[in-house]
């Protein structure tokens, strides 16, 4: 979307946008993983990858929405891809961080 003025502001700088989609995408894809540890008490491989896959599934359903549904925005297959590096990095984050507290493997 355009910003008008704003977007001529140094602290927006090329990518700003794309490093936004991966920061919140990495936000969302940790609370995925929070809620799946408070409710199992353990996190698997199998609920790993299911909580990438319904990050990965959520940012596609919003750049499809923007592309098809709404007439004041666009699709864009980069934003898709900074949400996938996002959930990727919180996915292997929380993995990291589970094998290394419990000292156990997933």
């Amino acid at each position: 979307m355009p910003m008008g003025e704003i977007g001529n502001s140094p602290r927006f700088f090329a990518g700003f946008d794309k490093l936004v989609h991966c920061g919140l995408f990495f936000v969302f894809d940790i609370l995925i993983v929070h809620a799946i540890i408070q409710q199992r008490r353990n996190l698997t491989w199998l609920n790993a990858v299911k909580a990438l896959t319904i990050s990965i599934a959520y940012g596609a359903l919003i750049e499809l929405l923007q592309l098809y549904v709404f007439t004041w925005r666009s699709g864009d297959w980069n934003d898709l891809f900074a949400d996938a590096v996002g959930a990727g990095m919180a996915t292997f984050g929380s993995i990291l961080t589970v094998t290394l507290v419990s000292n156990e493997k997933i």
